[in-house]
């Protein structure tokens, strides 16, 4: 620069002019320079400023959304286990009964099978026990039914399946 500012002088020191003026011309180029980069600088560091800002913006969001996600991981983790803790016990039911189901479906073919003479057995005894205390004209006779429950046949027909040691619901 001092070799610009010495060119500027003897410029004008050429032209004619006082040599006074053109050092004033140069000091005045230089103090508007001076100027122009301090107001660069301000805007600079303005635009440096924005930028961390949007960038501290940008962390505060980012981190909202994150603890948001980890709460709804945490909250789908929790329902995922329960529903698998459902299922298994679900599962073990439907174990259960299915081999109860099969143990009645070989008792009803063992029933059946063992049937004697085409006479409808349900209880193994001789005779069909649903229609026991009923008379030829279908109304029901308290006199037939000694030995038979009033309720529909004998005690051990109507016994309801149970699950063991499962809560069903």
């Amino acid at each position: 620069m001092a070799s610009s500012s010495s060119t500027y002088r003897s410029s004008s020191s050429s032209d004619g002019g006082n040599p006074s003026d053109s050092a004033v011309t140069v000091d005045e180029r230089k103090r508007k320079r001076m100027l122009s980069n301090r107001e660069s600088a301000r805007r600079s560091r303005m635009r440096k400023q924005k930028h961390v800002d949007d960038l501290t913006a940008q962390i505060n969001q980012l981190s909202s959304d994150n603890r948001q996600i980890l709460t709804s991981l945490t909250v789908t983790s929790e329902l995922y286990m329960k529903i698998q803790a459902e299922n298994s016990v679900l599962t073990a039911q439907m174990a259960e009964l299915s081999t109860r189901l099969e143990s009645l479906n070989e008792i009803v073919d063992l029933v059946t099978t063992t049937n004697g003479g085409g006479v409808d057995q349900i209880d193994g005894c001789g005779f069909d026990d649903r229609t026991a205390g009923i008379n030829c004209d279908g109304y029901y006779d308290d006199m037939m039914t000694s030995g038979v429950n009033h309720w529909g046949g004998s005690v051990y027909t109507n016994q309801p399946i149970m699950a063991n040691d499962i809560n069903m619901y």
